[in-house]
């Protein structure tokens, strides 16, 4: 069998599994992320020989040259089946390494994603800076797409991404979309950028803001009137404003304060957590940069970020805290995975219990002010008592070994 048909086999087995990225390396089998585990999708080592044809015949000559001088190279891959994937190739200790992470084909929309219900606000900003983080496979691309695409069949908008690599592929509906792949369609994201302000957008979404320049140079275009949406590896919305803010040198960093209060519009952070029955869910902490948060990045009150999210409801806010308590209540999650993936499983568990123990009811952030509009009109901050039962375990997927 031929090293590109062998390859495409892995992928197909791995989509039949349900799962989200292949790994491949020299001296070893290949293996699965499936519903959060590495799995075994095959009984046969690959050899070195594999992957010097593996890299003739996915990657270009240029793309070859690269991976030899830098040691590992971001790339794409279209399988025979149609299917999209980023790739990363990179050396290691016995040879050669690839992870593919399928991107699918259909963009999945927001209420299909079970995203809060504030996210629909973010496609109607008119300007500003959104920032969608978590950490590598939590979603934050896909979240991307689906503010995306809500905008492209519902604005008449200009939209241009800047992409490493191009992932979800948007078609024009009412929106004009043209994206961009660093590398192949531009030399840099910061060239990129700073081009799209004179090629007359409404909306700039750049795949991860990397440096001091991408980030002075996003915060340029939010203030001059953009919606830029971009992505962070941050854990949550306030370590979000601290990186930001601290990757600049002392002395600039009330300057970037500044700017970053003036223009900053929501933050989404994500964190996938497992289901009962198997798959994953995502728990999403939800941002608004409200006046009071401005005036906290201005302060250099971070500390208290995190407080005013909770009692935030009214605005459509949420920490992950209440996210996994919503999650857990309506028996998506257990309690093993809540607290685990908690920021504060202490109180989490504590408030678990509250239930348990038979409180008629639960009052998680601050009671709503139906008369504010804004945001979060419907959102109910009284969580009515539910009955606890234990769930049935799903038997573990079995994989061939």
């Amino acid at each position: 069998m031929g090293t590109k048909k062998y390859l495409d086999d892995l992928l197909d087995k791995m989509l039949e599994h349900g799962g989200s990225d292949l790994h491949i390396k020299t001296k070893c089998r290949a293996r699965s992320r499936i519903s959060g585990d590495m799995e075994f999708i095959s009984e046969t080592s690959l050899d070195a020989l594999f992957f010097e044809d593996l890299v003739h015949k996915v990657i270009s000559d240029d793309q070859r040259e690269l991976l030899l001088k830098n040691k590992e190279l971001d790339s794409h891959y279209v399988s025979s089946s149609g299917d999209r994937f980023r790739l990363n190739i990179f050396y290691h200790l016995n040879g050669i390494a690839c992870v593919f992470r399928m991107i699918p084909t259909k963009i999945l929309n927001i209420d299909e994603l079970d995203l809060p219900e504030a996210v629909h606000k973010f496609v109607n900003f008119e300007k500003g800076l959104v920032l969608v983080t978590g950490t590598t496979g939590s979603g934050k691309s896909t979240t991307l797409a689906a503010i995306i695409d809500e905008i492209n069949r519902t604005k008449k908008h200009h939209i241009i991404t800047i992409e490493d690599p191009i992932e979800f592929v948007h078609r024009d509906q009412l929106c004009s979309i043209e994206q961009r792949d660093v590398g192949e369609h531009t030399m840099s994201f910061q060239r990129a950028l700073k081009a799209a302000l004179r090629e007359d957008p409404d909306i700039i979404l750049l795949g991860e803001m990397r440096d001091m320049e991408t980030i002075e140079i996003a915060l340029h275009a939010a203030n001059s009137g953009h919606l830029v949406f971009s992505t962070l590896h941050t854990l949550d919305a306030k370590e979000t404003i601290d990186r930001i803010v601290g990757t600049f040198p002392t002395n600039e960093q009330n300057r970037i304060a500044m700017s970053l209060s003036s223009v900053l519009a929501g933050v989404l952070c994500q964190r996938l957590v497992k289901k009962i029955g198997g798959g994953r869910s995502a728990a999403v902490e939800v941002l608004i940069a409200t006046s009071r948060i401005k005036q906290m990045i201005i302060e250099k009150r971070n500390l208290e970020i995190t407080d005013a999210i909770e009692e935030g409801e009214i605005y459509g806010m949420q920490t992950f805290d209440q996210a996994l308590f919503n999650l857990y209540l309506e028996d998506k999650i257990n309690l093993e995975n809540a607290l685990r993936a908690a920021s504060k499983p202490d109180d989490l568990n504590l408030k678990i219990s509250n239930i348990k123990s038979g409180s008629d009811s639960v009052s998680y952030g601050f009671k709503v002010d139906k008369s504010d509009k804004e945001f979060g009109d419907e959102q109910q901050s009284t969580v009515k008592k539910k009955k606890i039962s234990k769930p049935k375990e799903k038997p573990a997927l079995e994989i061939n070994r």
